[in-house]
């Protein structure tokens, strides 16, 4: 496919993205349909989709229009080039640009400051509040795609021998932030899966920050036994066990979910046993709450867009709640970590400290909140003691 091709792909995809359509349903769906296209072509549409949709409200003002051809068209006046060398209407390039649209579209100075940092305007609060001084540098770097981390799994090799084994299949890593057992891949990412490292269970896709949230809590977790209550994918779970855990439970309110971990488990050397209501007593639960995941827009851009007030209230419903049930496996002298993805104290601080004025029988140990800024994903860690 020819560059303009690309992005006239691009752009009937975006259509169907903001008209609600899920972007990974969307970017399959084409794939699927168009036999034509290799690998390359479909990673260059991927990268061209979510690129606008980090940047949807800079790229639509540059470009005149909330719809597909209006990102295309802010993104290459972003990048400095004429949309009209690619907007020419020949072969499988887009339609030629209309009068209005080689009108429309002003320079990104003269946005407001919430649309040239692509935050919608309600939240905008939010980030004032939750981020302080950083926000502003915070924002810029959810507008740029995020790196790809792996974590070595420490229980089978090191991250020496894990970053030679990546390089045998053409895979570029070093050492990352925020932990030893962090890799940052800088060549060649769409490798990984079907690299001998990964399929060996030498390493797992997981974010530098993921893992910092976890080494907090490993301390408490070593010998031990463990519940990992929103389990989700299991990476977390995975972690645990590596980092020494006697037992980890791993348990999701989608038993769907998890369908993946008992593979993982077995890939990586773990034993993790998997069940829908979990019983009695842990030593250290781990709640990886649902949020709005704004700590992680970078790799699920759309997710900001269709974030709402009335949405953000009902998360904070759920992480309450689930904050309460996960509590309850937690045996006298053991530890609870409740985390999020969620960059906004309203998820965060203020779900732990309403926490405690309700319940006198725990107390806070640690608290920590990372930011892109630091490497990785936003996310927040409260660790609490039952006494």
């Amino acid at each position: 496919m020819t560059p303009a091709a690309r992005i006239q792909a691009a752009i009937e995809i975006l259509d169907q993205i903001l008209s609600g359509s899920a972007a990974e349903q969307c970017l399959t769906a084409w794939a699927r349909k168009s036999r034509y296209a290799g690998s390359g072509d479909r990673a260059a549409i991927r990268d061209l989709v979510f690129d606008a949709l980090r940047r949807q409200r800079s790229l639509a003002w540059q470009g005149g229009a909330m719809t597909g051809r209006g990102l295309m068209i802010g993104r290459l006046r972003a990048e400095g080039s004429d949309p009209g060398q690619v907007f020419t209407g020949e072969r499988y390039a887009p339609a030629s640009l209309s009068a209005e649209e080689a009108a429309d579209g002003g320079p990104l100075d003269e946005a407001p400051e919430a649309v040239r940092l692509d935050c919608p305007d309600w939240l905008w609060p939010h980030f004032e509040r939750s981020l302080g001084e950083a926000m502003n540098e915070v924002l810029v770097a959810l507008q740029s795609r995020a790196p790809v981390y792996l974590r070595v799994n420490a229980a089978r090799t090191t991250p020496e021998n894990a970053i030679r084994a990546l390089g045998d299949d053409g895979i570029v890593a070093g050492p990352g932030p925020l932990g030893q057992t962090v890799l940052r891949v800088t060549a060649n990412p769409r490798r990984i899966q079907g690299s001998t490292a990964y399929r060996d269970g030498l390493v797992e896709l997981q974010d530098a920050a993921s893992q910092a949230v976890v080494d907090l809590v490993l301390p408490h977790a070593k010998g031990a036994e463990v519940l990992d209550y929103c389990a989700g994918g299991g990476g977390k779970a995975l972690h645990l066990a590596a980092g020494g855990a006697r037992r980890v439970v791993a348990h999701d309110a989608d038993p769907g979910r998890m369908l993946d971990i008992p593979v993982r488990a077995a890939r990586a050397g773990h034993d993790i046993q998997v069940v829908e209501k979990p019983a009695g007593v842990f030593d250290c639960v781990l709640a990886d709450v649902p949020c709005s995941g704004s700590g992680a827009w970078r790799r699920q851009p759309e997710a900001k867009w269709r974030l709402t007030p009335e949405r953000l209230g009902e998360l904070n419903a759920i992480q309450d709640t689930v904050l309460a049930k996960a509590g309850g496996h937690v045996r006298a002298g053991g530890v609870l970590a409740y985390v999020t993805c969620s960059l906004l104290d309203s998820e965060n601080g203020e779900r732990v400290d309403a926490f405690l004025r309700g319940n006198p029988g725990w107390r806070e140990l640690h608290r920590a909140k990372f930011t892109p800024l630091d490497g990785g994903d936003g996310f927040f860690v409260s660790l609490l003691r039952k006494t």
